[in-house]
């Protein structure tokens, strides 16, 4: 593995990191998946404000979006809601950086072994 400053980076500093990934893994509390969006609208009443010049828009509306089954679900939620769904947006968030990372360590660790057969 090679470094940021480009120096070459052992066996013990990928598992270093890898013990630090493994352990903030383990403090996160609960992912949840999608994304809190700000939105606001048009109505579908020709005559409203939303479809003057310049429009004003209905909103804005809090909505979490995410996927289920291969289908977009969107929820509208007042504020609070929103507030309680931020921290376990932003956990999910923060496990998919890491488990990219950890994937990372484990292709540099394949890559940097000897006895691997070239690709």
């Amino acid at each position: 593995m090679t470094s940021r400053t480009g120096r070459r980076v052992g066996p013990a500093t990928i598992e270093r990191r890898r013990v630090k990934i493994t352990a903030e893994i383990a403090t996160l509390g609960l992912p949840l998946p999608g994304s809190l969006v700000e939105r606001s609208t048009r109505c579908g009443n020709t005559g409203c404000r939303c479809h003057g010049d310049p429009p004003q828009l209905h909103g804005p509306y809090l909505t979490w979006t995410r996927k289920v089954d291969n289908k977009t679900i969107t929820r509208t939620l007042d504020p609070a809601q929103a507030e309680r769904l931020r921290p376990l947006l932003d956990n999910s968030r923060r496990l998919r950086e890491l488990v990219s990372e950890f994937e990372a360590l484990a292709l540099r660790q394949v890559e940097n072994d000897p006895a691997q057969p070239d690709p």
